[in-house]
């Protein structure tokens, strides 16, 4: 009876300690995922071609917002595509990212082709700007060079799964994702936000951060929501260092290091010791074959262009009337052509820098190549070699022997002929510290 009095009067104090403790318990949670997810948000700006340069610097930007307890990651994009292998990188770090990863196709004027619609679809939010567009996915020599049949269905097959994938885990339009790798369809951002493509149109990050506040987003390790309304956004730059590993990059700046890491190395095995030719050419070449490993090659290219430039060296040495010149026209352009086994429009050489770069190499080619050839030509004009030919006044009589004064030296010397002091003698041949010489015949006044 005792124990039933006492339960009945504790239990009114229990219920009153949870009435106040609850509340108390639930403020602080809610304050923890406040703090939790209330930080800054970085933002990582790329543009250009998906390459390993931009897989690298994604996934550096991942890593610093994650060390930073940022909330979230935006990701400016404006890309025509890229490769394949450096896309798939770039997806797996945002599938697998432990905060929301936001791509933004921007700014106005952008877009997100190819390789970069893989990316936006990943996205646990897909935004674009006004003035953008999306789509055009279909594979194009994704492996480099031609494709016969079959590789290509293979190819398309594999693509279209993959983008398949990619657009049901984030509840987007799969029928849509199909077409953009098989038909190549591309839409605007009010179209992308109808079909149920991206989530957001924004005009700006500001705008994009107003849309942002108060998202739930599923992430692997669980949901979070986002407080955006007074967050700060810190700029992740890409560095120098990557910079110029993206400038590397360029098909065109590929083309332009192997031309002149493929002259130098040729004008230093023609002139011996110049060294700087030498050492221009092995970094370019060096940068060139870097360059060139993110780019999908064709070798018959790259031989043609190292032909053409052969021929240039060869016009400067051997007499063929402009034959091997031309020869070596024909080859650069046609190497310069073949050189990006790609249809990609991004992958192509322009125009504007293969036909400078073939009448730079002929014209630089000719010029320090026959240099060499005249230097090497050219009598010597120090030591023994030097001496023979040249004229001296003779001291004393030859009659055989005397003194020569050569150079302002005075040597020893054997004539054929006689010789009157004050005259001058040829140096016929060297033995020694004896001149052997013969008389120079003056002409007589009239």
């Amino acid at each position: 009876m005792h124990g039933d009095i006492l339960r009945n009067r504790t239990l009114p104090v229990r219920a009153l300690t949870i009435a106040l403790i609850g509340p108390v318990i639930a403020l602080s949670l809610a304050l923890t995922d406040s703090r939790a997810y209330a930080g800054e948000i970085v933002v990582a700006s790329y543009e250009g071609v998906i390459n390993p340069v931009a897989a690298e610097y994604l996934h550096d930007a991942l890593s610093y917002a994650e060390s930073s307890a940022a909330q979230a990651l935006i990701l400016k994009l404006d890309t025509p595509g890229g490769l394949d292998t450096s896309m798939r990188l770039i997806v797996k770090d945002i599938t697998g990212s432990p905060l929301p990863v936001i791509v933004f196709v921007a700014p106005s004027g952008g877009r997100a082709a190819s390789a970069g619609v893989f990316i936006t679809m990943a996205a646990h939010v897909a935004a674009m700007a006004p003035g953008t567009n999306i789509g055009a996915a279909h594979p194009v020599a994704m492996g480099g060079g031609e494709m016969d049949k079959t590789m290509k269905e293979k190819v398309e097959n594999d693509s279209v799964a993959y983008i398949k994938s990619i657009a049901e885990q984030h509840r987007r339009n799969v029928s849509w994702a199909e077409d953009a790798v098989r038909k190549s369809v591309s839409v605007t951002e009010q179209e992308a936000l109808k079909l149920k493509i991206v989530d957001l149109v924004a005009e700006d990050l500001p705008a994009l951060l107003k849309l942002l506040n108060g998202r739930k987003i599923s992430l692997p390790n669980g949901s979070i929501t986002l407080t955006t309304e007074a967050t700060t956004l810190r700029e992740f730059p890409m560095g120098i260092r990557l910079e110029l590993l993206k400038a590397l990059s360029d098909p065109n700046i590929a083309y332009l290091l192997m031309t002149i890491g493929t002259i130098g190395i040729l004008a230093e095995l023609y002139n011996p010791g110049a060294i700087l030719p030498g050492i221009v050419g092995a970094i370019s070449l060096i940068l060139a074959f870097y360059s060139l490993q993110s780019l999908p090659i064709n070798y018959a290219g790259v031989l043609l262009l190292i032909l053409g430039i052969v021929f240039f060296i060869l016009e400067a040495t051997v007499t063929s009337y402009g034959l091997l010149a031309i020869g070596g026209v024909v080859s650069m352009t046609f190497g310069s052509l073949m050189l990006i086994k790609s249809d990609a429009e991004f992958f192509q050489i322009s125009w504007a820098v293969i036909v400078p770069v073939i009448i730079t190499t002929a014209a630089v080619s000719l010029f320090i190549v026959g240099m060499g050839i005249r230097a090497m030509r050219r009598s010597p004009q120090t030591g023994r070699e030097g001496m023979i030919g040249a004229i001296g006044i003779a001291k004393t009589a030859l009659r055989p022997d005397g003194k020569v004064a050569i150079h302002g030296e005075l040597w020893d010397a054997v004539s054929d002929a006689p010789v009157e002091p004050g005259t001058s003698a040829k140096v016929l041949r060297v033995e020694g510290l004896t001149l052997y010489v013969t008389p120079v015949l003056q002409k007589k006044e009239a």
